[in-house]
């Protein structure tokens, strides 16, 4: 672990992931790995807000392993473990509650946004964003990739420790937020953005016939093989943009203005585009998906890692507060 700025992402084992959550989170996460020494956790205790089967949650979180694995995260360098492999997050967590005030928890979004829908609030649901803080403060982290609607989270992170470290002394790093790029909303199969409740996901890793059968599945228009067509408009030149060079995107924008082009063929171009990236990764998932001893290697070596730091972090806490 090197003299690089600390960078912490989470990301929460609620299903197989998708080709939106590899543009939007992984894809942009190994790349972090050039630039900061990166610390990536499975959020498996805030999965538990919703997900009731232990199963589930136990397959997911190694699907989400081999799914870094086979996109090249770097394990010797950076660390990737799960959440609840580090106990300290959680005597952090009850140690921060009891300098949260209610009125903070009540203006975070993901409640105020389950009280609108009249959704039972669980304690967990509502005292999550203190989790969610602690989760980024053990690490000493540095910085934290968030997009828009997750900013909040971050500046209720920063509150927190400012007045943690204003009633009991400097303990925390104030982390700071890397406003990723707005990554373009990724067409799911019916138009709709991708998302696992609208079920019209593109699986990232799945089998090369599911994936094409998925590609070919995308809604389009009517249009005949011979009349022009609006690229912009169109869900699978969006998602060929996100995989595609600059050149070629001009070329294939040109033939869909010109006329001339199916439907047909252009989810087929598309499919290849897509699985020229994707084709490599795919076979190394295959090979370690089962190879359970290999990714509990994987999950164990970077506890070990963070647990170094988030040890250091609490005996610090606990120093100050009289424990």
């Amino acid at each position: 672990m090197g003299s690089k700025p600390r960078s912490l992402s989470g990301i929460k084992p609620t299903g197989t992931p998708h080709l939106g959550n590899y543009l939007g989170m992984i894809k942009p996460a190994i790349q972090l790995q050039e630039t900061h020494e990166t610390f990536y956790f499975i959020a498996d205790y805030h999965a538990l807000t919703s997900v009731r089967d232990p199963e589930q949650l136990r397959e997911n979180t190694y699907d989400l392993t081999a799914v870094f694995a086979a996109l090249g995260m770097d394990f010797e360098n950076h660390a990737f473990f799960r959440q609840s492999d580090i106990p300290e997050v959680t005597e952090l967590t009850w140690i921060l509650s009891c300098i949260t005030s209610k009125g903070l928890m009540e203006r975070a979004h993901a409640y105020k946004d389950a009280m609108a829908k009249d959704q039972e609030v669980s304690m967990g649901l509502f005292s999550y964003p203190v989790l969610m803080a602690c989760d980024i403060l053990i690490y000493d982290s540095n910085f934290v990739p968030v997009g828009q609607d997750q900013r909040q989270h971050l500046e209720i992170t920063r509150d927190l420790a400012i007045r943690f470290n204003h009633l009991y002394g400097e303990a925390f790093v104030i982390p700071e937020a890397i406003i990723e790029k707005e990554v373009a909303t990724i067409p799911g199969l019916d138009g709709r953005k991708m998302s696992k409740s609208y079920g019209n996901v593109i699986p990232l890793l799945a089998p090369e016939k599911q994936f094409r059968k998925a590609v070919m599945k995308i809604t389009t228009d009517s249009k005949s093989v011979d009349e022009p067509k609006d690229p912009e408009t169109c869900s699978v030149f969006a998602l060929y943009k996100c995989f595609a060079g600059k050149k070629e995107q001009e070329d294939l924008a040109e033939r869909y203005l010109a006329g001339g082009l199916g439907y047909g063929e252009a989810k087929q171009l598309c499919f290849e585009t897509l699985n020229a990236e994707l084709k490599g990764p795919r076979e190394i998932y295959q090979q370690i998906r089962n190879d359970k001893t290999k990714l509990n290697g994987i999950l164990e070596s970077g506890r070990d890692k963070a647990r170094v730091i988030a040890r250091e972090v609490i005996d610090r806490v606990r120093d100050k507060v009289g424990l």
